[in-house]
């Protein structure tokens, strides 16, 4: 059974779509509660940290540690957004810089938006700094799946002769 292009165009926006609801989702959180959820992952990092070198749990900076879990959470959840969305852009038939750039400027336009959306929820707020990260994450995210198919596609050409 063979799946149709457009069959592929449409999954490959979908999956954006989903994810884009995903940070929503948690964007929509009040401070309260995405603390929470943040605070689960500290203390499993914490507990870890207690395991493998108990003096060295001691020392840590939980508030620290607890803004750097936060601020990669953002990262990477712009990440994997970026490479769905470069994906989607290049199933799309938009390809090389064009397709890049496009996908960039729909990630940060979601990133600008998403931080509008934490202004009207209780306890939140939008942080320019947010945007950049997401942004940063993004971009990333979008070179490293332009990178793995330029080698795929060159480790192709080596079997292929």
């Amino acid at each position: 059974m063979t799946i149709s292009k457009k069959s592929i165009l449409v999954l490959s926006w979908t999956t954006v779509i989903l994810w884009m609801g995903l940070i929503f989702h948690l964007s929509a959180q009040p401070a309260a509660q995405s603390r929470e959820l943040s605070k689960g992952v500290v203390d499993t990092v914490v507990e870890t940290v207690e395991r493998v070198s108990p003096n060295r749990a001691e020392r840590l900076d939980i508030s620290r540690l607890h803004f750097l879990i936060r601020k990669n959470a953002h990262f990477f959840a712009y990440l994997i957004l970026g490479m769905l969305t470069i994906n989607a852009v290049g199933k799309s038939g938009i390809k090389g810089a064009k397709g890049f750039a496009l996908a960039l400027l729909i990630c940060v336009l979601y990133a600008i938006s998403d931080e509008i959306h934490q202004i009207y929820v209780p306890g939140r707020s939008g942080e320019l700094r947010d945007v950049l990260i997401d942004s940063s994450g993004a971009a990333i995210g979008i070179g490293i799946y332009c990178i793995a198919g330029l080698l795929m596609r060159r480790r192709k050409v080596k079997f292929d002769l």
